[in-house]
């Protein structure tokens, strides 16, 4: 029972963060929020009992892909300074 009522606050947590990341106008705030959501997906597959997947999802798209966006995000900011 308690499981599935983290579930479904974990849910809207990603869902609130998923649209907070469309609506938003601010770059840097886009993909933090979408860093929260891969974040989020991997706790919820730790919960239902896929920790290898909880693994991949939580070093790739929390970690990795949050990294590489947010030095994307440097290098665009350095080009339009010149």
């Amino acid at each position: 029972m308690s499981n599935t009522i983290l579930l479904i606050v974990m849910a809207l947590i990603t869902l609130a963060s998923a649209i907070f990341a469309v609506r938003t106008k601010k770059t840097l705030l886009a993909i933090i929020a979408s860093g929260v959501i891969s974040l989020m997906a991997s706790v919820m597959f730790l919960i239902v009992g896929a920790p290898d997947v909880a693994m991949t999802e939580a070093t790739i798209g929390a970690g990795l892909t949050t990294v590489v966006f947010l030095y994307a995000l440097k290098q665009v900011k350095e080009k339009g300074d010149d």
